[in-house]
Formats: structure tokens, C-alpha cells, sequence
């Protein structure tokens, strides 16, 4: 059964071309290793809620827009072999420099999920 690393991410919107052409990086580092999937989704329809909500989740900050990305592996064992690939990948060696991201990495929230529905 497939495997999923789920994110949830708040990004500037001022810098939403950099996260974007980021991204597109790290989407074919991973996908050259292995990952069947890779994609990067921008809220349109979130609301803050009353106790939970993407946007609590992340503590949104004005000028904030929230991302909810996901990469989709054959399976557990798939991703942690891609993941250690990507990882070690010179592409990125300068990518994830905490100073230079364009968005918050302490407010990001990430976790590897099992797929239990597949239609």
C-alpha cells in the first residue's frame, strides 16, 4: 500500500515565487529517486476555526498564505529509501538553509502517513 509524507506550511506571500520555484527543485530531486508524486497545494478555500484549523495550526501570521503538500511513495520502506536519497542529493546541499528558506520551517508541520483508502 502507497505511503504519504504530508505537510502543512505557511509561506510570505511575498515570497510565494521563491517557495514555488523551491519547490519545483525539490519536486525533481524527489521524484529523480523515486517519489510517484509530489505536490504543492495553496489555500484558497481555509478559514481560521474556532479551535482547530490549518491556519491555527500553523499560527498564521498577516501576510500569510498556508501550503498542504504531500509526496506519495510506494510505500513505507520506498520512502525512507527516497528520503535518504533526496537528503544526501548536491542539488539541495544550499536549499535548506534555515536563513535562506522563504517560509518558517519551526511552523511547519510534516508527518509520514499509511494509506488506508485508495479509490
Amino acid at each position: 500500500m502507497a505511503y504519504v509524507d504530508g505537510f502543512v506550511t505557511p509561506v510570505p506571500k511575498r515570497k510565494l515565487a521563491d517557495y514555488r520555484r523551491m519547490s519545483q527543485k525539490i519536486a525533481k530531486v524527489w521524484r529523480d529517486h523515486g517519489a510517484l508524486e509530489f505536490r504543492e497545494c495553496v489555500a484558497d478555500d481555509v478559514k481560521w476555526g474556532k479551535r482547530t484549523s490549518f491556519l491555527r495550526a500553523v499560527k498564521q501570521k498577516s501576510g500569510e498564505t498556508v501550503f498542504f503538500s504531500y509526496i506519495v511513495y510506494k510505500s513505507r520502506a520506498d520512502r525512507d529509501r527516497v528520503n535518504g536519497k533526496a537528503m544526501k542529493d548536491k542539488r539541495l546541499a544550499k536549499m535548506f538553509d534555515p536563513k535562506t528558506l522563504p517560509f518558517d520551517a519551526k511552523r511547519m508541520i510534516w508527518g509520514g502517513f499509511k494509506v488506508v483508502v485508495d479509490a
